[in-house]
């Protein structure tokens, strides 16, 4: 990982100005100082006036700041907040046969994430998984992790040695709908156990600049009253975030009312543990009633939804016009490996197939925009982690978490496609020269991978990069 220094951009800047509308500026360039913050925004300026102007105004000195040039048809872009991901889970990436989520949890999940005790096992499992989802321009990922402690504080020193900011979340689970060998002994001793997690990340990084504990209550099937009460407790205490699921699965919902049947509803039940506030990430949140949405409003927590496990694993189809109609935060999550690929790209164009299916059912304005699932994946995705502030957009006093977006050689006729047929093969998304910008985003969204993805930036960081 390369270290942070003074950086000059320069060239195409796309983000989301608001849920529906994009914002692009060419010939732009953004400073950004040694702590990652963006300290100004430039339009009209190349690297000769930059040098000749702003740079002397703000006392840089030649030698003591990177410049980074986007070649023509590359864009910076902000980068994706995964608000739900698994990270002990990422070897079953596209692996769940045909289960239904809790079928899935036993054979599939369960196991795997038992097996990484074995620090070793772990220790790969997580590197990979953070350097992957880094390729594909994964700049914050809210993790669950396992209930081992070890393991856990691993992934969290993984993430801050290679540069992703990250939440950190060791499973609680202790009730017997857990499997004997894969449980907390006691609520105490979970409860003891996610302090040790909490004192290992605050001695690694203490102001949680970039790696942050998160309270991780697998979901209320999995934990006893007497253990969400203790979270509750502990979120009041700490004020830390909280992540868990909800209204996955339509046998889910029976399995909750059934364990909590003098709780009103699923989201209820979190509530009645004080464990449903601003800070609490809901994954998934297909099957909710009215009065669940309104009460979720209330409290003012956020959602993560999760398109591709959703559709793997056939749990359902969420209803997110209705969801951001009630003014409710929602972001984009991966949740592999329920979710087949580690890809918020991935999960962009799934969100957007999986409103039209909601729009089959008659309501055409159920359809989500390339626009829409863009700021769900950016400045939506910050909100939920109550990041808003910090990452999300191109903004004066946001920090500098982006990717660089590239598509290859334009083949614009065929003398060109003659001369550079052989770089085809750098990007899977074929550009012609005659695309506008609004063609080119919506072939990335649609046509992208992590081949595009040609440099990503953490806090102003380089922490990947496509080498040629």
């Amino acid at each position: 990982m390369s270290p942070t220094k003074k950086s000059l951009f320069l060239g195409s800047f796309v983000h989301c100005k608001s849920l529906d509308e994009l914002e692009t500026r060419h010939d732009a360039a953004v400073f950004v100082d040694e702590h990652g913050v963006i300290v100004a925004i430039e339009q009209d300026m190349d690297l000769q006036r930059a040098k000749d102007t702003l740079i002397p105004q703000m006392g840089w000195v030649e030698g003591e700041y990177a410049v980074h040039m986007a070649k023509k048809g590359e864009f910076f872009f902000p980068g994706f907040i995964d608000t739900h991901i698994h990270a002990p889970q990422f070897p079953n990436a596209g692996i769940f046969g045909k289960s239904t989520l809790l079928d899935w949890l036993l054979k599939y999940t369960f196991p795997m994430e038992s097996s990484l005790a074995n620090l070793s096992k772990a220790q790969m499992v997580y590197n990979r998984c953070v350097k992957r989802t880094l390729s594909h321009g994964t700049t914050t990922a809210s993790y669950y992790a396992t209930i081992h402690v070890p393991a856990t504080n691993l992934l969290a020193d993984l993430c801050l040695s290679i540069g992703q900011r990250a939440f950190i979340g060791r499973c609680c689970m202790d009730s017997d709908m857990s499997p004997d060998t894969y449980r907390d002994e006691s609520p105490q001793q979970a409860i003891e156990a996610t302090k040790a997690t909490i004192s290992h990340i605050s001695s690694i990084d203490p102001s949680y600049s970039l790696v942050s504990p998160i309270l991780t209550p697998r979901f209320a099937p999995s934990c006893s009253s007497e253990l969400m009460t203790s979270l509750g407790a502990l979120h009041k205490e700490t004020d830390l975030p909280i992540q868990t699921h909800i209204s996955e699965n339509v046998g889910e919902l029976a399995l909750v009312k059934q364990l909590f049947p003098d709780i009103k509803d699923y989201t209820s039940v979190y509530d009645s543990f004080s464990l449903l506030t601003r800070k609490t990430i809901l994954a998934h949140a297909i099957h909710l009633s009215d009065d669940e949405i309104a009460l979720i409003k209330e409290r003012k927590a956020k959602i993560s939804h999760c398109p591709c496990s959703n559709s793997s694993i056939t749990s359902g189809t969420c209803k997110v016009r209705q969801l951001l109609d009630n003014g409710i935060d929602i972001g984009l999550g991966t949740d592999m490996s329920g979710g087949y690929s580690p890809s918020i790209l991935e999960a962009l164009r799934q969100a957007v197939l999986v409103s039209r299916h909601v729009a089959m059912g008659g309501d055409d304005n159920t359809k989500l925009s390339i626009e829409e699932v863009l700021y769900l994946a950016t400045r939506g995705g910050a909100k939920v982690v109550n990041l808003e502030d910090k990452i999300g957009g191109f903004d004066v006093g946001k920090e500098w978490d982006a990717q660089l977006i590239g598509f290859g050689a334009d083949i614009s006729d065929e003398e060109g496609a003659t001369d550079e047929i052989n770089q085809m093969d750098e990007s899977p998304v074929d550009m012609f020269g005659w695309e506008t910008w609004d063609d080119r985003i919506a072939k990335w969204v649609y046509n992208g991978d992590d081949r595009n993805t040609l440099a990503v930036w953490v806090k102003g960081r380089l922490v990947h990069e496509i080498r040629k």
